[in-house]
Protein backbone atom coordinates (compact mmCIF):
# COMPACT_ATOMS: atom_id res chain seq x y z
CA UNK A 1 0.00 0.00 0.00
CA UNK A 2 1.45 3.35 -1.02
CA UNK A 3 1.88 6.23 1.38
CA UNK A 4 -0.54 9.10 0.68
CA UNK A 5 -0.85 12.44 2.39
CA UNK A 6 -3.81 12.59 4.72
CA UNK A 7 -6.31 15.10 3.27
CA UNK A 8 -7.86 15.78 6.68
CA UNK A 9 -6.88 19.24 7.77
CA UNK A 10 -5.46 20.23 4.39
CA UNK A 11 -8.11 22.95 4.09
CA UNK A 12 -7.00 24.33 7.47
CA UNK A 13 -3.40 24.55 6.25
CA UNK A 14 -4.57 26.34 3.11
CA UNK A 15 -6.66 28.77 5.20
CA UNK A 16 -3.60 29.48 7.38
CA UNK A 17 -1.50 30.07 4.26
CA UNK A 18 -4.03 32.57 2.87
CA UNK A 19 -4.25 34.32 6.27
CA UNK A 20 -0.46 34.73 6.26
CA UNK A 21 -0.71 36.15 2.74
CA UNK A 22 -3.31 38.68 4.00
CA UNK A 23 -1.14 39.64 6.99
CA UNK A 24 1.97 40.05 4.82
CA UNK A 25 0.24 42.33 2.30
CA UNK A 26 -1.77 45.13 3.96
CA UNK A 27 -2.95 46.34 0.51
CA UNK A 28 -4.54 43.00 -0.39
CA UNK A 29 -8.29 43.52 -0.82
CA UNK A 30 -9.31 40.33 -2.66
CA UNK A 31 -8.47 36.70 -2.04
CA UNK A 32 -6.81 34.69 -4.77
CA UNK A 33 -9.36 33.03 -7.05
CA UNK A 34 -10.56 29.52 -6.32
CA UNK A 35 -8.67 28.29 -9.39
CA UNK A 36 -5.43 29.88 -8.14
CA UNK A 37 -5.80 28.25 -4.72
CA UNK A 38 -6.50 24.89 -6.34
CA UNK A 39 -3.46 25.23 -8.62
CA UNK A 40 -1.04 26.59 -6.00
CA UNK A 41 -1.91 24.00 -3.35
CA UNK A 42 -2.70 21.14 -5.73
CA UNK A 43 -6.08 20.45 -4.15
CA UNK A 44 -9.62 19.85 -5.33
CA UNK A 45 -12.32 22.49 -5.59
CA UNK A 46 -14.03 21.08 -2.49
CA UNK A 47 -10.90 21.44 -0.36
CA UNK A 48 -10.37 25.02 -1.58
CA UNK A 49 -14.02 25.87 -0.83
CA UNK A 50 -13.66 24.48 2.69
CA UNK A 51 -10.58 26.68 3.20
CA UNK A 52 -12.57 29.73 2.07
CA UNK A 53 -15.34 28.66 4.44
CA UNK A 54 -12.88 28.71 7.35
CA UNK A 55 -11.78 32.23 6.37
CA UNK A 56 -15.41 33.32 6.30
CA UNK A 57 -16.17 31.72 9.66
CA UNK A 58 -13.17 33.45 11.23
CA UNK A 59 -14.23 36.84 9.83
CA UNK A 60 -11.15 37.20 7.64
CA UNK A 61 -12.99 37.27 4.29
CA UNK A 62 -16.45 37.22 2.77
CA UNK A 63 -17.88 36.40 -0.62
CA UNK A 64 -19.00 39.33 -2.72
CA UNK A 65 -21.76 38.61 -5.24
CA UNK A 66 -20.35 38.79 -8.74
CA UNK A 67 -16.86 39.45 -7.42
CA UNK A 68 -13.98 37.58 -5.83
CA UNK A 69 -13.93 37.02 -2.09
CA UNK A 70 -12.94 40.23 -0.34
CA UNK A 71 -10.62 40.61 2.62
CA UNK A 72 -12.16 42.00 5.79
CA UNK A 73 -9.92 44.21 7.88
CA UNK A 74 -10.86 45.67 11.22
CA UNK A 75 -11.89 49.30 10.92
CA UNK A 76 -12.22 49.17 7.12
CA UNK A 77 -15.55 50.17 5.60
CA UNK A 78 -16.97 47.86 2.94
CA UNK A 79 -19.82 48.95 0.68
CA UNK A 80 -22.19 45.95 0.75
CA UNK A 81 -24.94 47.54 -1.32
CA UNK A 82 -26.00 45.84 -4.55
CA UNK A 83 -23.89 46.74 -7.58
CA UNK A 84 -26.71 48.62 -9.34
CA UNK A 85 -26.96 51.02 -6.38
CA UNK A 86 -23.20 51.56 -6.35
CA UNK A 87 -23.24 52.20 -10.10
CA UNK A 88 -26.09 54.71 -9.68
CA UNK A 89 -23.75 56.67 -7.39
CA UNK A 90 -21.41 57.14 -10.37
CA UNK A 91 -23.83 59.76 -11.73
CA UNK A 92 -23.36 62.00 -8.69
CA UNK A 93 -19.69 61.13 -8.17
CA UNK A 94 -18.78 61.99 -11.77
CA UNK A 95 -21.14 65.00 -11.87
CA UNK A 96 -23.12 63.64 -14.83
CA UNK A 97 -26.20 65.52 -16.02
CA UNK A 98 -29.32 64.23 -17.77
CA UNK A 99 -28.50 63.41 -21.41
CA UNK A 100 -24.77 62.93 -20.85
CA UNK A 101 -23.00 59.71 -21.79
CA UNK A 102 -22.62 57.12 -19.05
CA UNK A 103 -19.37 55.12 -18.67
CA UNK A 104 -19.18 51.86 -20.62
CA UNK A 105 -19.76 48.44 -19.05
CA UNK A 106 -16.06 47.66 -19.53
CA UNK A 107 -14.98 50.83 -17.73
CA UNK A 108 -17.42 50.14 -14.88
CA UNK A 109 -16.26 46.52 -14.63
CA UNK A 110 -12.70 47.70 -14.14
CA UNK A 111 -13.75 50.46 -11.72
CA UNK A 112 -15.72 48.07 -9.47
CA UNK A 113 -13.53 45.00 -9.95
CA UNK A 114 -16.29 42.77 -11.32
CA UNK A 115 -17.00 41.02 -14.62
CA UNK A 116 -18.59 42.84 -17.54
CA UNK A 117 -21.68 40.56 -17.60
CA UNK A 118 -22.26 41.39 -13.93
CA UNK A 119 -22.14 45.10 -14.75
CA UNK A 120 -24.48 44.57 -17.71
CA UNK A 121 -27.10 43.01 -15.40
CA UNK A 122 -26.82 45.94 -12.99
CA UNK A 123 -27.11 48.43 -15.85
CA UNK A 124 -30.24 46.60 -17.01
CA UNK A 125 -31.80 47.22 -13.60
CA UNK A 126 -30.97 50.92 -13.85
CA UNK A 127 -32.46 51.08 -17.35
CA UNK A 128 -35.64 49.38 -16.07
CA UNK A 129 -35.80 51.93 -13.25
CA UNK A 130 -35.61 54.75 -15.82
CA UNK A 131 -32.25 56.09 -14.62
CA UNK A 132 -30.34 55.18 -17.81
CA UNK A 133 -31.32 55.08 -21.48
CA UNK A 134 -29.88 53.33 -24.48
CA UNK A 135 -27.21 50.73 -24.22
CA UNK A 136 -26.68 47.66 -26.27
CA UNK A 137 -23.82 46.74 -28.54
CA UNK A 138 -22.18 49.79 -30.04
CA UNK A 139 -24.65 52.25 -28.49
CA UNK A 140 -23.75 54.77 -25.84
CA UNK A 141 -25.80 54.61 -22.65
CA UNK A 142 -26.96 58.02 -21.42
CA UNK A 143 -28.31 59.38 -18.17
CA UNK A 144 -32.12 59.59 -18.45
CA UNK A 145 -32.88 60.81 -14.91
CA UNK A 146 -30.97 61.53 -11.74
CA UNK A 147 -31.39 58.67 -9.28
CA UNK A 148 -33.63 59.35 -6.31
CA UNK A 149 -32.43 58.89 -2.78
CA UNK A 150 -34.18 55.48 -2.53
CA UNK A 151 -32.33 54.21 -5.62
CA UNK A 152 -28.98 55.25 -4.18
CA UNK A 153 -29.51 54.28 -0.55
Amino acid sequence: MSQQANPRGTFLKIADSVKRQIEDDPDLTELPSLAEVMRDHKVSRGVALRAFGVLRQEGVAEPAPGERWRVLRSGAQVDRRPLDQRIADVIAADGLKVGEAFPSASALAERFGVSRPTVTKALGKLEAAGVLAGGGQGRVRTVRALPTREERA
